[in-house]
């Protein structure tokens, strides 16, 4: 019987439309690791296993920790991106600010 983690990392991976072959690569683990974390009934997968899975699935770990919780959300895929954008170097920052400007203009005026 699989676990809440195991569940979400199936629903996550289709999701995505990974094989398991595709998941493990992405990861750094065997075929055979991703499906124990699917289908078996008690995994512990390493702080770097879990911190992985969440950047293929866009989600922070603490989405993959909640049992409770059984969709990604706006925000999670937000936090996500901030975490990512806060471990940018300074003109790495400057660069991705002067794209969402220009993405900012093309959109047109805005409505306040």
């Amino acid at each position: 019987m699989a676990t809440p983690l195991g569940e979400k990392i199936r629903r996550e991976r289709k999701r995505l439309k990974l094989t398991l072959d595709q998941l493990a690569e992405k990861i750094g683990a065997s075929k055979s690791y991703v499906w124990e974390l699917e289908n078996r009934a008690v995994v512990r997968p390493s702080a770097e296993k879990m911190t992985r899975l969440a950047e293929v699935f866009g989600a922070p770990v603490e989405f993959l920790l909640d049992d409770t919780r059984t969709e990604l959300q706006a925000s999670d895929r937000e936090q996500q991106f901030f975490r990512k954008f806060a471990g940018l170097s300074e003109d790495k920052k400057r660069q991705l600010e002067q794209i969402l400007e220009v993405l900012d203009q093309q959109s047109g005026p805005k409505n306040t």
